[in-house]
């Protein structure tokens, strides 16, 4: 999928003579060309209406242009204005930010305001500064035999990546850390960045990711939607000893804070007094709390990654949910979310007046190897373009909304920030924020574990894997 690039009357009046990068003219050049071809030579009555859409506008000026216009296949054929166009990422190689509208409205950014007047540098940097993770080629073949590129069918999977990257940069680097092009980084960030290089080895590698999906019902191959990355995101984190982190997906459109808690304390009780590490419980469809003992000083919390699969309408999002996921990327435990529109997934980090901005893995790159000392030569993970937006009543109603909180005072303060937001009139929460499991809710304790030849050779954290395990479709559908 492209995105809309708005261009105007200055900028086409500012470009001379095409630029040739590699050989070849850029695709936003040839569109400047076409435009300008057609300008001239509707004025000149060449053509006797203006025309409705772009591959309107592409094939009357074929002739006009000769071979300038083979190089146009960048730009799709959607339905157009003579002042607009929609072109990919893989079109936006210069790094200019005209497009991103000079406006009085506040610019928000996982949980951080700016002033698109005044701090487009700002916007520009922190955008940069996230993990942007692409479509690869040529990488290890998955599974040993299997594809050596996720082009056309991985977009969800890095987005999952990078809302899970994001996480980790809280974790390790903090939300303020700033990306420098060319600087050696620190170790954490090495460390932090082979964990998603697309090797078999790497924690969360696009191998690591398709093949765990296979116990989610997911070939590989096969498109995810946001509920099978989340549930593949939070089994892939429990091998994560580094981070040591919680990564929790909270199902039916409840958050309970209890067992929250538990998973984040597994050697407390609710209550707060010393339990046996050993039993911890068994939540959300994994042991996820067993043998997690933290051995950092301080608090003994583990970071929370929680994510919220949701579904905002039917086909289309309720005008209801838009004021309150606008509000989610103003909270500072803000991770963004990941969706887009059917079989085409978008990270989206932030919103500006009524359009949504995310980065797009819609490009393929080449695979990268780190260096014998684990450096990775990490320009491609950054995107250095401007940001995509697309209206929000675009955005397709099935969604993961993500947040982290390093501390409990974090999570603590996301829970009474949500509660303010479920009190605003005039639009509906997203999802329920709740002290403990409601009584319709299925408690993993009541669950009759007992031997069953049919899984005999399942232990007790799988069968409730299979007992918790649901489609991407079935999602309570929540409305006015």
């Amino acid at each position: 999928m492209g995105r809309t690039f708005r261009f105007q009357q200055t900028q086409c009046d500012a470009i001379g003579e095409p630029k040739s990068r590699g050989g070849r003219t850029d695709p936003f050049t040839v569109y400047l060309i076409y435009r300008e071809k057609l300008i001239v030579h509707y004025k000149s009555k060449t053509f006797n209406a203006r025309p409705a859409s772009f591959s309107e506008f592409r094939s009357r000026a074929r002739p006009l242009i000769g071979r300038e216009v083979q190089s146009a296949r960048a730009i799709t054929n959607k339905t157009i204005g003579m002042d607009a166009a929609t072109l990919t990422y893989d079109t936006l190689r210069f790094g200019e930010f005209e497009d991103f509208p000079e406006t009085s409205d506040p610019v928000w950014i996982l949980g951080k305001e700016f002033d698109a007047l005044t701090e487009r540098d700002d916007i520009l940097s922190d955008v940069t500064s996230r993990l942007w993770f692409t479509y690869r080629k040529n990488f290890q073949p998955i599974g040993g035999t299997g594809p050596t590129s996720d082009t056309g069918w991985g977009c969800m999977l890095r987005c999952g990546q990078m809302i899970l990257g994001q996480a980790l940069v809280c974790r390790h680097l903090g939300r303020d850390w700033r990306w420098d092009k060319g600087q050696r980084q620190r170790d954490a960030y090495v460390s932090l960045l082979n964990a998603f290089i697309d090797k078999k080895d790497s924690c969360y590698s696009i191998h690591q990711i398709a093949q765990m999906g296979v116990g989610e019902g997911k070939s590989i191959g096969q498109w995810y939607g946001p509920n099978t990355v989340a549930q593949v995101l939070k089994k892939l984190a429990m091998f994560d000893r580094w981070s040591r982190q919680v990564v929790h997906v909270a199902m039916d459109n409840t958050v309970v804070i209890e067992d929250i808690k538990r998973l984040c304390m597994p050697w407390l009780d609710y209550g707060g007094a010393c339990a046996d590490p050993g039993g911890a419980s068994a939540l959300n469809g994994c042991m996820e709390g067993a043998g997690a003992m933290v051995e950092e000083e301080g608090p003994l919390w583990r970071p929370l990654v929680l994510l919220i699969p949701l579904r905002l309408g039917l086909t289309d999002i309720n005008e209801a949910y838009i004021e309150t996921l606008k509000q989610c990327f103003m909270l500072p435990q803000s991770l963004g979310v990941i969706g887009g529109k059917p079989n085409s997934a978008h990270y989206f980090i932030g919103y500006v007046g009524e359009e949504l901005i995310y980065l797009d893995p819609h490009t393929t790159q080449p695979s990268v190897e780190p260096s014998d000392d684990g450096q990775v030569h990490d320009d491609t993970y950054h995107c250095q373009h401007p940001p995509c937006r697309m209206h929000i009543c675009e955005l397709d109603p099935s969604i993961a909304a993500g947040f982290f909180c390093k501390t409990e005072d974090e999570f603590d303060d996301w829970c009474m920030r949500i509660r303010r937001l479920s009190c605003n009139r005039g639009s509906l929460p997203m999802f329920e924020l709740v002290e403990s499991q409601p009584s319709h809710m299925v408690s993993v304790d009541v669950l009759n574990l007992t031997p069953d030849p049919l899984y005999a050779d399942f232990p007790d954290s799988d069968r409730l894997e299979r007992f918790f395990d649901s489609e991407d479709e079935e999602f309570e559908i929540l409305s006015l």
